[in-house]
């Protein structure tokens, strides 16, 4: 019992001194954080656990490495002996104390997922632990760009992706969201770059020969929420608290289509509370970045698919800006805990279009999203997998990354509406806004936020409970018996629309969709796209050029259409959407569509082999599986039944 007085003494002491409101207030409680075991990360931080990262980095693009210097801040138990990090595909060259004498480690064999445990040993308990290391070719965060891999295609680009467990590639550390800690660093770059980082960034570049930037994260963050970019970067300022960093021939448009960031920010804290984290700006990337946004505190890392010319998109933005409450804020303290973030992000997000637009623009979100699961629920049943149709998760001994499906975001929507339907919006509201002040900095796991729930919410046994039915939606898979399905008035209309244009009762220039958003045309396409003729999609095609789409979400529906018809004429335009679009969201369906089309395998394989090096590394351990699923299936063992 001692040592966790003198431990949870010590995190508290350094948690509290931070300037923010949310630390002033609270005490930090022998809280789950510290005793829950996370089955994707080496640290033990019941013994030792770091609470500060001081970081100094010098990026090489000629040799695609990083070189690195990781200083430690640490609390550890008087009984400990060793701290214990995460680390894949590093070169670690030396680990000293803050005196400068070596202190000595160990590494463990290569696991394929969670790389290699580094001991350190903290025999007298030095101050601070100085890591020396570079990293390499194999460095799964780091996406080295070339010049033709960018907007601007004139100088080559970095930038880090750290989510879920890919940190421990760039920096060792203790790589678990229930561990957070503070930071500041320095990174040395070529000159006529700019860096930025998930921190208090530059405006402008260095002039300098030398060129050094500088950057402090005052509140306590988990590693996957440490990133780095790395290019021919500018900045423009969309508001007092926001603005927007990109490629100078993106820059424009993207201040433009993020100009009502501030409003959407007022808009979020008048819902759940300050936004405790002094700016909110946004990085667009080229356009291999595998996900839609990084919810990087300070600075969100977004795909340049969102860049609509309409700000049609921009729901994403409301996406990422609520991960700075759930998720950045208030943090699953395992990887099996997912729905905590993401859930959660759906259902601020949705809330914070419905504020912005109206209620009929939000059913439209939750149509489109409620769609999304039940295609994925589908294809869990179809190939055995509904374990992952939990929210509560069970991905000890598996790749976190197989925790990327709809449920986590659409089921876990779906329970919380459940909870504000059944208690009311005001109460709900009031919950969540306590919720995240309460729980600021820590991380939760599902079982303390039901605990949180029925304390401070609904009377568990009561009417509400046995309404909304808590177990049902968190244990078990599936939707649970009963549950109110997502309505959208805008949607019934379209559908109607495009049920008389395929039985031929009107035409394409009838469709009177001029006021249509782009969220209507996505669900007209996915309403036609199964019984639609050729010749229906060239009369289509001809009149709202879908094959020239500049909205990546309808372009996306259109192309896999016509792989599935085989529509010729789009066929150039395919090639040219898997080159330039890196987002994973894109790109798995529509290899799909092209893997098992028997005409269209080794063509779509070609494409694949074509532009596989401009895709993330993410991206690519997906794809290469597809892949070799198609081309080389499991054959049934002698007498097996193949069902």
């Amino acid at each position: 019992m001692k040592k966790w007085i003198i431990l949870t003494a010590c995190i508290t002491l350094i948690f509290t001194s931070c300037e923010f409101k949310y630390t002033k207030k609270k005490k930090i409680r022998d809280i789950d954080v510290v005793r829950v075991h996370d089955p994707h990360s080496f640290a033990r931080p019941t013994e030792a656990v770091v609470t500060n990262l001081a970081l100094t980095l010098s990026v090489d693009f000629d040799k695609k490495r990083i070189d690195g210097t990781a200083d430690w801040d640490y609390v550890a138990t008087d009984s400990a002996m060793a701290i214990y990090f995460d680390v894949h595909n590093l070169n670690i060259k030396s680990v000293r104390d803050e005196f400068g004498s070596k202190l000595p480690f160990e590494l463990t064999e290569n696991d394929p997922v969670l790389g290699q445990e580094l001991k350190v040993s903290i025999a007298g308990h030095p101050k601070r632990i100085l890591i020396r290391y570079e990293t390499t070719d194999s460095a799964d965060a780091l996406q080295w760009l070339t010049p033709d891999q960018t907007a601007g295609k004139k100088t080559p680009f970095l930038y880090t992706q750290s989510q879920p467990i890919y940190a421990r590639t760039w920096v060792p550390c203790q790589d678990s969201p229930g561990i957070r800690f503070t930071y500041e660093a320095k990174v040395h770059t070529p000159q006529g770059y700019m860096a930025v980082m998930s921190a208090e960034n530059p405006t402008e570049k260095s002039t300098e020969a030398s060129c050094w930037y500088y950057f402090k994260q005052p509140n306590p963050i988990p590693s996957y929420l440490l990133a780095l970019a790395v290019g021919d970067i500018e900045f423009k300022s969309t508001g007092p608290r926001s603005g927007v960093y990109a490629e100078p021939v993106t820059l424009e448009a993207a201040a433009w289509e993020f100009e009502e960031t501030e409003q959407m920010l007022k808009t979020a804290e008048k819902l759940y509370g300050p936004y405790v984290w002094r700016r909110y700006d946004v990085l667009v990337l080229p356009p291999s970045f595998p996900y839609g946004v990084a919810e990087n505190p300070m600075l969100n890392f977004t795909t340049p698919t969102i860049i609509a010319g309409d700000r049609s998109l921009v729901s994403l933005i409301a996406h990422v800006m609520a991960n700075s409450w759930c998720g950045n804020l208030v943090t699953d303290v395992t990887w099996n805990d997912f729905w905590l973030n993401e859930g959660f992000a759906t259902y601020l997000e949705r809330r914070l279009m419905e504020d912005i637009h109206d209620t009929s623009y939000s059913d439209m979100l939750a149509y489109l999203g409620y769609e999304d699961l039940q295609a994925t629920l589908e294809d869990m049943s179809i190939n055995g997998n509904m374990v992952d149709a939990k929210l509560k998760l069970a991905l000890d001994g598996r790749d976190p990354e197989e925790m990327y499906t709809d449920v986590p975001y659409e089921k876990g929507y779906l329970f919380l509406r459940t909870i504000e339907r059944t208690v009311g919006r005001r109460k709900f509201d009031a919950f969540l806004k306590g919720y995240f002040e309460k729980y600021a900095f820590e991380s939760m796991s599902t079982e303390k936020f039901i605990e949180e729930l029925y304390a401070n919410l609904i009377a568990k046994g009561s009417d509400a409970d046995k309404k909304i039915r808590v177990d049902a939606w968190v244990y078990q898979p599936g939707l649970p018996a009963g549950y109110e399905v997502p309505r959208s008035s805008r949607f019934d209309k379209v559908d109607a629309i495009a049920d008389q244009y395929l039985n031929g009762r009107i035409r394409a220039n009838e469709i009177g969709s001029s006021q249509w958003t782009s969220h209507e045309f996505q669900q007209f396409l996915r309403h036609i796209s199964k019984r639609v003729t050729l010749v229906q999609m060239e009369e289509l095609d001809a009149r709202y050029n879908f094959t020239k789409s500049g909205n990546s979400e309808v372009l996306s529906l259109w192309l896999d259409a016509c792989v599935d018809h085989e529509y010729t004429k789009a066929y150039p335009e395919i090639e040219i959407f898997l080159k330039k679009v890196g987002r994973r969201k894109f790109l798995l369906p529509l290899y799909t569509a092209l893997f098992t089309n028997p005409h269209m395998l080794a063509w779509g394989s070609k494409i694949y082999k074509d532009n596989r090096k401009y895709y993330h590394a993410i991206s690519q351990k997906t794809i290469d599986r597809m892949l070799e699923e198609v081309t080389n299936p499991v054959k049934p063992k002698e007498g097996e039944v193949v069902k």
